[in-house]
């Protein structure tokens, strides 16, 4: 699956109160179930005292690994409308929990789904949001003579540098995006004149901002 998907990168903690009830939503990254309930299981245990953990997960790429709850409240008012925000907002690879510590205010179930779906709404409009996109990794090899050329056409070029190896050559691995690479490593032959050995190592997703 090639097509760039949009995911929340790294976590995302916010909080409002509503009726003197306190809602705290969190956001993270989660490539997997296993990673999306580790992640819950870390904020029920900091968050133990709270009367309720609601959460909702897209735990995929495709959008089929998709899983909520409600945890306590009235059936189909906080983990659904959680997971529509998650839905609305064209995220994959994205867990967002909501903790609520009661104020002693009924809020009925109009009430919670807004309270909800607005506490998760507004945690990932300020999370750090990034495109997925299907990357080919490349290796350059280039004589020590050569490699400041080799530096300097991959700091003016779209491409990340993943490491440098300093052996009987300079070894560059880097990441371009897939759709880019032919047009990138064309370019990088005809500024060397074939002064560097070009491979290609596999591909990946990489994240990169919007």
């Amino acid at each position: 699956m090639d097509k760039p998907v949009l995911t929340v990168f790294g976590r995302h903690e916010s909080e409002k109160i509503i009726e003197r009830s306190r809602f705290i939503a969190f956001s993270a990254h989660a490539e997997s179930e296993g990673e999306a309930r580790a992640f819950l299981s870390e904020i029920r245990k900091k968050h133990s005292l709270a009367t309720h953990c609601c959460y909702a997960f897209v735990a995929d790429k495709s959008g089929n690994l998709q899983r909520f709850s409600d945890d306590g409240e009235p059936q189909g008012t906080a983990g659904m409308p959680i997971l529509e925000v998650i839905r609305n907002k064209g995220l994959y690879e994205t867990a967002v929990a909501v903790v609520r510590y009661f104020g002693g205010v009924k809020l009925g179930a109009g009430g919670l789904v807004r309270a909800y779906s607005s506490s998760a709404a507004e945690n990932l409009a300020g999370a750090d949001i990034r495109s997925l996109e299907m990357c080919t990794e490349m290796e350059i090899a280039a004589d020590y003579p050569s490699a400041d050329a080799v530096r300097k056409f991959i700091s003016s070029h779209p491409c990340s540098l993943l490491s440098c190896d300093y052996g009987q050559k300079v070894r560059f691995l880097l990441e371009v995006k897939k759709s880019e690479a032919d047009g990138f490593e064309a370019a990088l032959v005809d500024y060397l004149n074939g002064r560097a050995e070009i491979s290609r190592k596999g591909e990946h997703y990489g994240a990169f901002r919007l």
